[in-house]
C-alpha cells in the first residue's frame, strides 16, 4: 500500500489536470454517442479512447511494457476512429446516407483492441526503445490524420455552413489544430533524439550520445507547445462536444 502511495505521489499535476479535462471531454462525448445519431458514433467513441490512452499519465504501473504498448495502440485506434467518423459524416453531408448500426462501430472497436491485446501477449515483452518506437508510430499517425480531419472538417463545413451546427465544426478545427501542435511538438522531440524517453535509455548506453545540450531553447520550446497544446486540446474538446450537444437539442 505504501508503495502505492509512492507511486502516485510521483504523478506530474500538470498530467493529472490534463487526465481530468480529458476525463470530462471522454464522459461526454461517449454520452454523445449514445444519445445521438450513428454518425457521431465513430466520432465519440474515438475522444473517448483518448482519454482512456491519457489516463495512462497517471497509471502507477507505467513500469509493465506491455501495458505501455497497449496505451499507444489504443491512442492509434482512437485517432482512427475520429477520422473514419469525420469521413462518414462528410458522406452523409453529401448523400444523406448512413452505413450500419450503431453497435457495429461498438463490436469493431472492442474486436480491434481485444485482436492488438492478443498480439502484444503473444510477443515477446518489448523493451523501452520498442516502446519508444510505438509512441513515434502513434504520434505520426496522428500528425497525418489531424491534417486529414482539418481538410474533412473544412468540407464538411462548407457542405452545411448555412445550418447552426456548422459553428461545431469550426471548434472540431481549432481541437485539431491543437492536437497537431501537441503530437507534432512530440515527434519533434523524438526524431532529434530530445525526448525523455530517449535520454532515459542513453543513460544506461554508453554507446549512444545525444546533443540535445547543444539545443536548449528549442528543446524546452517544443516541450512547452507539447505541454500546453495537450491542455487546450482536452479543454476544447471538452468545449466542443457540450457546445454541439447543445446545438443539437
Amino acid at each position: 500500500m505504501e508503495q502505492l502511495v509512492e507511486l502516485f505521489s510521483q504523478i506530474n499535476p500538470f498530467d493529472l489536470i490534463q487526465v481530468i479535462f480529458w476525463g470530462l471531454a471522454g464522459a461526454i462525448s461517449f454520452y454523445f454517442s449514445i444519445g445521438n445519431a450513428r454518425v457521431w458514433t465513430s466520432i465519440s467513441i474515438g475522444f473517448f479512447l483518448i482519454f482512456i490512452g491519457q489516463a495512462y499519465a497517471i497509471n502507477p504501473f507505467a513500469h509493465y511494457y506491455k501495458l505501455s504498448a497497449y496505451h499507444y495502440i489504443i491512442g492509434t485506434v482512437a485517432i482512427m476512429l475520429i477520422t473514419h467518423g469525420f469521413l462518414e459524416y462528410y458522406v452523409f453531408c453529401k448523400t444523406f446516407e448512413i452505413s450500419g448500426q450503431k453497435i457495429f462501430v461498438y463490436l469493431s472497436t472492442i474486436v480491434i483492441l481485444a485482436g492488438s491485446g492478443a498480439f502484444l501477449i503473444i510477443n515477446p515483452t518489448p523493451g523501452p526503445n520498442t516502446i519508444r518506437n510505438f509512441k513515434m508510430i502513434e504520434h505520426a499517425i496522428w500528425i497525418i490524420l489531424c491534417v486529414m480531419n482539418l481538410e474533412l472538417i473544412r468540407k464538411i463545413y462548407e457542405s452545411i455552413k448555412d445550418a447552426t451546427i456548422s459553428r461545431g465544426f469550426i471548434a472540431f478545427g481549432i481541437v485539431f489544430i491543437c492536437i497537431f501542435l501537441w503530437k507534432g511538438s512530440e515527434l519533434y522531440l523524438q526524431i532529434y533524439q530530445w525526448d525523455k524517453d530517449w535520454q532515459d535509455i542513453i543513460a544506461v548506453m554508453t554507446e549512444e550520445s545525444s546533443d540535445i545540450d547543444k539545443y536548449p531553447l528549442r528543446v524546452a520550446f517544443s516541450e512547452s507547445v507539447s505541454r500546453y497544446a495537450g491542455l487546450l486540446s482536452s479543454m476544447s474538446v471538452g468545449g466542443t462536444f457540450i457546445y454541439i450537444y447543445k446545438l443539437l437539442k
